[in-house]
């Protein structure tokens, strides 16, 4: 997928999961804008930071055969969720955090299968 087409579907999945938790308050995005900024602002990090961060946990990331992965993609989650404003866009526990990173690559996966096989 393109970048911008990634940044799209990230703003629509962080309004979808945040609507599915509404009720819960763990996971909170004020409004589309701040669903947009939040996606570009994950777009940045994963650009900027995620490859520094695997880098330094590469063994852990061996030893626990790939799981540990989840773990950066919180972390990055939670970074965006700071530079973006607690306000706006928060997730109300770590475990919430990883459950969304969780989510968010798998539905990033298929829907990066869809645009692929439709490309051909």
């Amino acid at each position: 997928m393109r970048f911008w087409q990634r940044v799209l579907v990230d703003a629509i999945l962080f309004i979808a999961l945040a609507g599915f938790y509404r009720n819960s308050g763990s996971f909170v995005v004020s409004n589309v804008w701040v669903a947009l900024g939040a996606s570009l602002v994950l777009a940045f990090l994963n650009a900027s930071i995620k490859p520094f961060l695997q880098l330094i946990s590469l063994p852990i990331t061996i030893l626990t055969l790939g799981l540990f992965s989840i773990v950066i993609n919180a972390l990055i989650l939670q970074l965006t969720s700071v530079l973006v404003g607690p306000t706006n866009f928060y997730f109300s526990s770590f475990g919430m955090t990883m459950w969304i990173a969780i989510l968010m690559s798998i539905l990033n996966a298929i829907i990066s299968n869809y645009f692929i096989r439709s490309a051909k």
